[in-house]
């Protein structure tokens, strides 16, 4: 290896390389001695200055990289503080700001892998070793150009929803060319399934009508009914989407059932396919609702028991006066309600399914929505008595709370349960009239146990995510442990995915109530047309280049490769005549590596990433005499 002493007689390194090293605010610096990682810093080969701040992805930390650039004082930039992740692009920003070229920087990750996992003199080890790893690196990074590619003004919305209707209005508005693609007959999604919205009340048929008109009326939008996507391939800016059609597309409104609904032309259920081809895909695939394990709160076992959604259906059906509710011809003087079924579950309390999975996340619209119901049975019904059974009552958001308080001027009688102590629904016994009985140990009343009878038992049955395993498997799309797709993170890139191009919008995403879907919807909209609006797109050039000269075709590195068609063989002229030669397609490079760990000769590197440079970060790391410990 380089000894690093001699590292400052390498012409090809820089000599000025500035390091600018974090507290975080105490996430760091409560277990590194930040200030003793500068001091080793300053001493290793081609440091020109080593600086430290509470914050450095703050504008004043950003200002000390910029000043030192504008100066002269440095020409390359190591950053040692959270995850690249987080903030690699606001420190790329800044040193662009500082006119210089953004890839002259290279990042030390001292928080998720230092501080988070180490303490003491250990962390403080660690961080110099990840520090002058990085000087090291950093010395032979060479500015980069981004990689150019064309990208179609085009989007592709996948799902018909209020979240999918949404997303396209927004698209179209800021003029680019819609397809939106529903696999159903009609467009509204679940929320088609709903009566009136919580907490206000709104007609759900009118809010998806309203959307619904916006998109078919739209001469951006093109709307393909019983169509799915069979086929994916390209990249970022230059998707193609095989898309498979039942039948003809043409729409018209259904207004009673606030849908909106195909009516066929002349063609019959004969399948068609079409290429799509579009710059990005806004995913909007939607949930569906958690269906209860027969014998679950006596599921199945008692017709007298049905899901929210299968209530709120017969009840927008319902077209009788008087004080008590009636449903399919029977009186309902009293019914229970029963919180977080298919929500919140535990393991070693509730039931795994087949796949030994539980849902155990908050739905979190279901107490609003359960609550809902309950009021509009009680304002309509007064005499129709209402049992809540609940877990904890969760009506977050502006206006969600006045649906409890309502529910309790409304005369709602709440019981509360323990998670592992559930009530239980059972065929009514005691020779009365009622059906079923309701036993719970009641947590208000200290676990005093209290049978309730009741007509009817409603579930609050909770989202689970909508079945997109062919997506996933098309476009190689992240899946979170609750199995709804994964963003790339929650607050810096909420609707961002780690595949380049594609966003995520409403419930495909994570259980959220109509408002968060649209605001989401919205959200991945305005990134989508971000990213087209200008006709081209600038890649990280964090790909591989092959040295023509050195290669000799044998294709190793297109077997290896991990992204389809990013390496090519192809003809080439040589003074030898014709021959084979690896070609590097940037725009689908994944920039992995796998290729330079195969080529026999060595013709094939990675820009921002080369061999050279790994060695070098070795050669720092094993160099012990440069850091004093």
């Amino acid at each position: 290896m380089t000894d690093p002493k001699k590292m400052k007689k390498n012409k090809e390194k820089s000599e000025k390389i500035g390091v600018y090293i974090c507290y975080c605010g105490g996430n760091i610096s409560d277990h590194v001695d930040v200030e003793k990682v500068r001091e080793a810093a300053e001493k290793f080969p081609g440091v020109a200055v080593a600086r430290t701040n509470s914050f450095m992805c703050s504008d004043p930390g950003q200002e000390l990289i910029i000043e030192d650039l504008k100066n002269g004082v440095v020409d390359r930039v190591v950053v040692a503080s959270c995850a690249p992740s987080l903030h690699e692009n606001t420190f790329r920003s800044a040193i662009t700001r500082a006119g210089a070229n953004p890839y002259i920087y290279d990042h030390a990750n001292i928080r998720e892998q230092v501080s988070w996992v180490l303490h003491g003199d250990k962390a403080t080890y660690k961080a110099e070793k990840l520090v002058a790893a990085a000087t090291g690196k950093a010395g032979l990074l060479e500015p980069l150009d981004p990689i150019r590619v064309n990208a179609r003004k085009h989007a592709t919305v996948i799902g018909g929803g209020i979240a999918g209707l949404k997303a396209a209005r927004v698209l179209a508005d800021r003029g680019l060319e819609v397809v939106l693609i529903e696999k159903t007959p009609f467009l509204g999604g679940n929320a088609a399934g709903l009566d009136t919205v919580a907490p206000l009340g709104e007609q759900c048929s009118a809010l998806i009508a309203e959307l619904a008109k916006g998109v078919l009326e739209h001469t951006a939008i093109t709307v393909l009914t019983r169509s799915e996507v069979v086929g994916f391939n390209g990249y970022v800016g230059n998707y193609n989407l095989q898309v498979k059609t039942t039948l003809s597309s043409s729409s018209a409104f259904d207004k009673a059932a606030g849908h909106v609904v195909p009516f066929e032309g002349d063609n019959a259920d004969t399948p068609t396919e079409q290429n799509v081809k579009t710059g990005a895909v806004v995913l909007a695939t939607g949930f569906r609702s958690y269906q209860p394990k027969t014998g679950e709160y006596g599921f199945d076992d008692h017709r007298e028991v049905l899901t929210l959604p299968e209530f709120i259906k017969q009840l927008s059906e319902v077209n009788c006066s008087g004080d008590i509710l009636e449903l399919n011809g029977r009186k309902i003087r009293a019914m229970a309600v029963i919180h977080c079924v298919g929500s919140r579950q535990i393991p070693g309390i509730h039931e795994e399914d087949e796949n030994g999975y539980l849902n155990e996340y908050c739905s979190r619209t279901c107490c609003s929505s359960i609550l809902h119901a309950a009021n509009t049975v009680k304002e309509q019904f007064p005499k129709t008595n209402i049992y809540d059974l609940y877990r904890d009552i969760r009506t977050y958001g502006r206006g969600q709370e006045e649906l409890y308080d309502r529910a309790a001027r409304n005369r709602v009688v709440f019981l509360r349960f323990e998670a592992g102590n559930s009530p239980t629904v059972s065929a009514n016994d005691d020779g009365s009239d009622y059906a079923l009985k309701v036993t719970i140990e009641d947590g208000l009343t200290f676990s005093e146990e209290i049978e309730v009878p009741v007509d009817l038992v409603v579930l609050a049955t909770g989202m689970e995510a909508g079945d997109v395993s062919d997506l996933v498997s098309m476009m190689k799309l992240p899946v979170g442990t609750d199995k709804f797709l994964q963003e790339v993170h929650p607050k810096l890139a909420p609707v961002e995915m780690s595949v380049s191009g594609i966003f995520l919008a409403g419930t495909a995403q994570a259980p959220m109530n109509i408002s968060e879907a649209c605001n989401g919807a919205a959200a991945a909209a305005v990134k989508t047309a971000s990213l087209l609006s200008k006709g081209y797109l600038e890649l990280d050039p964090y790909v591989a280049a092959v040295d023509q000269d050195l290669c000799r075709g044998t294709g190793a590195c297109v077997d290896a490769c991990l992204a389809d068609g990013a390496l090519e063989m192809i003809d080439a002229e040589t003074e030898n005549g014709t021959e084979k030669k690896a070609r590097v397609v940037p725009a689908l490079c994944l920039g992995c590596g796998a290729c330079v760990a195969v080529c026999p000769t060595g013709a094939i590197d990675l820009k921002g990433w080369s061999l050279k440079q790994y060695e070098a970060m070795v050669d720092m790391i094993v160099a012990d005499e440069l850091i004093d410990i």
